[in-house]
């Protein structure tokens, strides 16, 4: 297990939006609507969700953390909103989107200028109660690296039946979405 240090963090969330436009970018509907199911997410919803959090999420909690408000509670995180908000938009436009909001919110965080002290202040979570600042900052670095596993997954998922007998070796393919 890794001990957490800012920068590397930083570093990961600055290689996401290179991550997701180069296994995206020029992909036809077929792959970017893609599901592993009903009720499941294609890479298309997973880059809007990704959109939102930028909008309304990180650095939102950030502020509340390292403000002197008492009020430290987060605003609750509408995790569909993105079907919404996505409307209309090409994978091209969120793939933009989200590499300038992403590069925007880091300037943000780098200019706060946090301190391992600041990493244990804490804020109030509507349904996880107390965390701290390290705890979110961690946890924005999983939530990438989660979707973007959950990207590669629905993807590979789509050639499951053409992989034939190497399905029993492909792990990828075993594993059930919980949205």
């Amino acid at each position: 297990m890794l001990t957490f240090k800012l920068s590397e963090a930083i570093t990961i969330l600055e290689n996401t939006p290179v991550v997701l436009s180069a296994l995206l970018n020029r992909l036809s509907d077929d792959w970017i609507r893609a599901t592993e199911g009903p009720d499941t997410w294609s890479p298309f919803d997973v880059l809007g969700h990704l959109v939102h959090g930028e909008q309304t999420d990180w650095i939102p909690r950030i502020l509340i953390i390292l403000n002197d408000s008492d009020n430290k509670t987060f605003e609750p995180y509408d995790r569909f909103a993105q079907f919404r908000m996505s409307k209309g938009k090409s994978m091209s436009d969120l793939l933009d989107e989200f590499k300038s909001l992403r590069a925007k919110n880091l300037e943000l965080l780098k200019g706060y200028g946090i301190t391992e002290s600041d990493l244990q202040r804490t804020g109030i979570h509507p349904s996880l109660g107390t965390v701290t600042l390290q705890n979110l900052l961690s946890a924005w670095v999983v939530h990438d690296l989660g979707h973007l596993t959950q990207i590669e997954r629905v993807m590979a998922k789509q050639y499951m039946e053409e992989v034939g007998p190497w399905t029993k070796y492909m792990t990828v393919l075993k594993h059930t979405p919980k949205e």
